[in-house]
């Protein structure tokens, strides 16, 4: 096969020129994407490896990382290949800490068990995904509260963009004050990490804003450089160090050269989840009330996602519909079946796909790129390393400026629709929670247009799932009520 054949093949399964893209440009996005997913194999294994279930277990950090960095390779590469978006997978951060703070340490699961949890969950996520609920439910929202969707996803975007960056941070709870964030450490920019990060912003803003090709790739390496010659100057080191933190150090990794660049990855534990432990352990209704927190949490942080990624990337309809939407939901519920039977926690598609998005990405061949990637990190530990949360953080918040724009589709001069949109909105960066935006602004709209005399202009499903957030919202006392804690 010659080479022009196979570029042929690719473009035309891809849809690249289609899409108004090119290979390189998809290459280059898909690289974008990388670093800006890649804080989660370093994330992940201190959320999941280091809590000790029930009977003293722990995952371990180098586990958890093999494990995140598999789960988010093969799902992100199966989703460019069969819903051929440019919308990378990897462990979910909501459900990851869902998972460890509450399941395991709350309620006292073994972690195969409550991996097992996580399992059922996604087949359940993937059942209504076949069956076409999914997408029904999707094409029940209104084009306002879609648009209202995305922007929240821009805030939302650009929030993980300033804490990461050290921009904004919580007040420690010794400063007795009712003001839960802050600017810098204590008001000020009193650390490296910081100064490189708003540095970057404008590093990448300004090759954005002047149209240069691979711009917020260009700008992630830029950072990178200055990232690393500002620690070798100053010596900045890591954010928590000798069980003391250090406010003024690099977030997760600190900007140097590796002392190696390549291992074996421990995988032992892929397939550990015991599928109905759980319901010995706690119970049929604990269990299944965890599954259901699961699922709601599952099923709209996804939705709410691809609306917000689909629109920014110019690749939904009028109505912000994705062609091929049940294609994609399935595979994105499967990643929740993967991410629970590796141990890694859900799998679900990442707002920071954006990143790619933003630099050119159109099609599915820039998650391969990306996939492969995470798939090359597991042998590479700890090379990706090198590029510290603040160098790539910037990247988010241009994004999250970038879809702001979506605001101009939302009607606001009308207060049953503005209401809902505002709260959407406004909710997603406040909560840390793509889900919690959407159930507030799903409930909202269904309230307001039931008490306004508008009931008929909503879609019975929008009230069904309405219904559902209120049990989500106050999933423990109904949890209580029904076993009679």
């Amino acid at each position: 096969m010659s080479e022009t054949t196979a570029t042929g093949r690719l473009d035309g399964y891809f849809k690249i020129r289609e899409r108004g893209s090119t290979i390189g440009t998809e290459v280059r996005a898909g690289v974008v994407t990388f670093f800006a997913m890649a804080y989660i194999i370093l994330l992940n294994p201190l959320i999941l490896g280091t809590v000790a279930d029930r009977n003293g277990v722990e995952l371990g950090i180098a586990p958890v990382a093999a494990v995140t960095a598999f789960a988010a390779g093969v799902l992100t590469i199966a989703f460019g290949v069969f819903a051929r978006y440019p919308f990378g997978l990897a462990a979910g951060l909501g459900i990851n800490t869902l998972v460890a703070v509450t399941f395991v340490a709350g309620e006292g699961l073994t972690w195969p068990e409550a991996m097992g949890l996580v399992v059922i969950d996604g087949v359940i996520i993937v059942a209504l995904a076949v069956s076409g609920f999914r997408s029904a439910v999707f094409e029940a929202i209104p084009p306002s509260m879609k648009s209202a969707m995305t922007v929240g996803i821009g805030l939302f975007i650009a929030m993980i963009g300033l804490v990461d960056g050290g921009l904004v941070r919580r007040m420690p709870d010794a400063a007795g004050t009712t003001v839960p964030v802050q600017l810098g450490i204590n008001g000020q920019i009193a650390s490296w990490p910081t100064a490189v990060f708003l540095l970057g912003i404008l590093i990448c803003g300004v090759l954005v804003a002047r149209g240069v090709p691979g711009g917020l790739f260009l700008g992630i390496v830029a950072n990178t450089v200055i990232a690393l010659v500002v620690e070798a100057v100053v010596d900045a080191g890591p954010s928590f160090a000798d069980g003391e933190a250090r406010p003024a150090g690099w977030s997760l990794a600190v900007p140097q050269a590796p002392d190696s660049i390549g291992g074996v990855p421990d995988l032992h534990l892929l397939g550990a989840f015991d599928l109905f432990g759980a319901f010995t352990r706690i119970g049929v209704i604990g269990a299944v009330m965890l599954v259901f927190t699961l699922v709601l949490a599952n099923f709209f942080d996804a939705m709410g996602t691809m609306t917000g990624l689909g629109k920014h990337a110019g690749l939904a309809d009028a109505d912000g519909t994705l062609p091929g939407m049940k294609t994609a939901l399935v595979v994105e519920g499967a990643g929740a079946v993967v991410g629970g039977a590796c141990s890694a926690s859900s799998n679900t598609v990442y707002v920071d796909s954006a990143a790619g998005i933003a630099d050119g990405a159109r099609t599915g061949l820039a998650n391969v790129v990306t996939g492969a990637l995470f798939l090359a990190a597991m042998f590479l530990t700890p090379l990706y390393e090198i590029v510290p949360i603040e160098a790539a953080a910037p990247v988010l918040v241009i994004v999250g400026a970038m879809m702001m724009g979506q605001i101009r589709d939302v009607d606001l001069t009308e207060l049953h629709v503005a209401l809902p949109a505002f709260l959407t909105i406004v909710a997603m960066p406040f909560t840390y929670s793509i889900a919690n935006g959407i159930g507030i602004g799903f409930i909202t709209w269904s309230a307001m247009h039931l008490c306004t005399g508008r009931a008929r202009a909503v879609h019975p499903l929008m009230y069904l799932i309405a219904a559902l957030f209120l049990v989500y919202f106050a999933v423990d006392p109904v949890t209580a009520l029904l076993t009679g804690a």
